[in-house]
């Protein structure tokens, strides 16, 4: 990690130390060795045995910790009203901090779609020479993988047998398996790859922050934003909130936004840049009327499908006699960084076509060895497995507004799930999918009992199933558009209209929704916007490396 020595001036500001932030700050430090970088993050370090302890995600995403904005939605009218939850990573390394560590790009038409919509230089062509550039695959480079990079992407040390018999399943159900899900073909099902490293999470953090020191780089944790400070029209510094202490930090040449698809707009809008309608009722001092700023909220709405297996010992469960194993493999993990604790309880999953007409895959699946209910914050008492249905690229779109002027408050969060018809529709496809998955031989013959949906064969009762549980799959972009009509928040450069000195790199900028999960292809927007931005780097440029012994220790160290 870089110097946490503060001064007052830098020559620029990376604002949130997410996924996005972690890289952008690293790779600019890289670029400008005689600059200076400041990195604030609202929240605390990531040293902590439940970050680097795969199988803590399980309390991460599901309980209330300093690592967790714990968000939630505005009543959502398609989901039976209710206000669904959104866990958003707080502390260095953001969502990769609290997230499945499931390493998947989406589909290269998904990136052609940008630049046909106004985004030159972000095509597929353009963009998987930098996918490849930040991962360090331990299958090897080629085509398709890097070798070199910061971002350790693995196979899964241990994968369950319940994972296995997932994908039999669904081959037994007619879809095809595929052991590469960022190679030549996305389509199948098979085991995801997984970020992590000898079975600890492999977060942005340990990528980018701590595999070296930088003397220019300045990571200020505890240091919350509160606002962008203006010169005229030229982004000049940051107002923070540190030790409960209001400081104020100079930049002198840019400010960078990483906040994320919730924190970003927000930022903005509290700092003058959004709908100037918003921004005078509430009295904030109008920069740039921009009323897309927290527009165009787009979000994988995901419905999932749980079977308990009584007497079941193979996955995940809670039992008055399961302590002694719980006690066997804690054990084996903290001697060998094996089994069950190095699991992402998501091990399988998959990308499948509800028409064969369709050009890309339309759903993804996620299949957990465990009972994962509305986050896993719903236990159940037994064990078995739980498999997910996401809609890949929803047409529904939503907003986030603000009710305050303080950042502190949280943003008022719409996603606005299933109000496009498509989405229902699709969905409903999905569902009818998964249940041909879980009547295949391979997992039927396991036995078992559906909780919630087994006595449910109509579409209409399947739907009011999804109204009343369906929740996200923690897949928020798009509410500072990237695009080159004046609509946009931001160009193609990532530099927000209407001011100089600023520009927002994180999923916010996203078009619309990728197919799949987007941690890997936020770092992507990070490392294509950083080249473009300074301009002395390239694909083929010596990646990061890291140093010896810059490891971090075991987990909690």
């Amino acid at each position: 990690m870089g110097s946490t020595a503060r001064s007052s001036t830098y020559d620029y500001i990376v604002v949130g130390a997410g996924s996005a932030g972690c890289a952008t700050a690293a790779r600019l430090a890289d670029a400008c060795p005689h600059a200076t970088i400041a990195l604030l993050e609202a929240g605390p370090s990531d040293h902590s045995a439940l970050i680097h302890t795969p199988l803590g995600l399980a309390a991460l995403v599901a309980r209330r910790s300093r690592y967790n904005w714990m968000f939630r939605t505005a009543p959502q009218a398609a989901l039976s009203d209710r206000k669904t939850w959104q866990p958003r990573g707080r502390g260095l390394g953001g969502s990769s901090s609290i997230n499945a560590m499931v390493y998947t790009r989406g589909h290269p038409l998904d990136y052609d779609e940008w630049e046909a919509a106004g985004c030159p230089g972000w095509g597929w062509r353009d963009v998987l020479p930098y996918f490849r550039r930040a991962e360090s695959n331990v299958r090897g480079a080629s085509t398709y993988h890097g070798e070199n990079g910061p971002l350790i992407v693995s196979d899964l040390r241990d994968v369950n047998v319940f994972s296995w018999r997932f994908v039999n399943a669904a081959v037994q159900a007619g879809y095809l398996p595929n052991d590469d899900f960022n190679g030549e073909s996305q389509e199948g099902v098979g085991i995801y790859q997984v970020t992590q490293r000898n079975g600890e999470r492999w977060n942005a953090a340990r990528a980018y922050l701590h595999s070296r020191v930088r003397g220019n780089l300045h990571v200020i944790t505890h240091a919350h934003a509160l606002r962008i400070v203006f010169d005229g029209r030229r982004a000049a510094g940051v107002d923070i909130s540190r030790a409960g202490r209001a400081e104020t930090l100079h930049a002198r040449a840019e400010v960078i936004v990483c906040s994320g698809a919730f924190g970003s707009p927000q930022l903005l809008m509290c700092s003058g840049i959004g709908p100037a309608s918003t921004l005078r009722g509430l009295g904030i001092d109008v920069v740039h009327d921009a009323p897309g700023v927290g527009a165009n909220l787009q979000d994988h709405l995901d419905f999932t499908f749980q079977k308990r297996i009584p007497g079941d010992t193979e996955t995940v469960g809670l039992t008055i006699g399961s302590l002694p194993a719980w006690v066997r493999r804690w054990s084996m993990y903290r001697r060998h960084r094996r089994g069950l604790f190095a699991s992402n309880v998501a091990e399988a999953g998959g990308f499948v076509k509800t028409d064969p007409a369709l050009r890309r895959p339309d759903i993804q699946f996620h299949f957990c060895v465990a009972l994962v209910d509305e986050h896993g914050r719903r236990l159940h008492y037994g064990a078995g497995y739980s498999l997910h249905v996401c809609v890949l690229r929803p047409r529904s779109r939503g907003t986030v507004t603000i009710e305050s002027r303080d950042t502190r408050d949280a943003p008022v969060v719409d996603p606005r799930f299933l109000s496009d018809p498509y989405d229902a529709e699709a969905m409903l496809r999905g569902v009818k999918a998964a249940r041909r998955i879980l009547e295949a031989p391979a997992l039927a013959d396991h036995g078992g009992r559906e909780l919630r949906t087994h006595d449910l064969k109509t579409d209409a009762e399947l739907m009011a199933a999804v109204r009343a549980d369906a929740e996200t799959i923690y897949h928020p972009v798009g509410t500072c558009r990237m695009g080159s009509d004046p609509a946009s928040v931001v160009d193609p450069d990532l530099r927000v209209r209407g001011v100089t000195g600023l520009r927002v790199i994180d999923a916010s900028i996203m078009p619309t929704l990728i197919g799949g999960n987007t941690n890997a292809p936020t770092i992507m927007i990070a490392e294509r916007a950083v080249d473009r931005m300074v301009g002395t780097m390239s694909p083929a440029a010596a990646p990061l490396v890291l140093a010896p012994g810059s490891a971090l220790g075991p987990a909690g160290a």
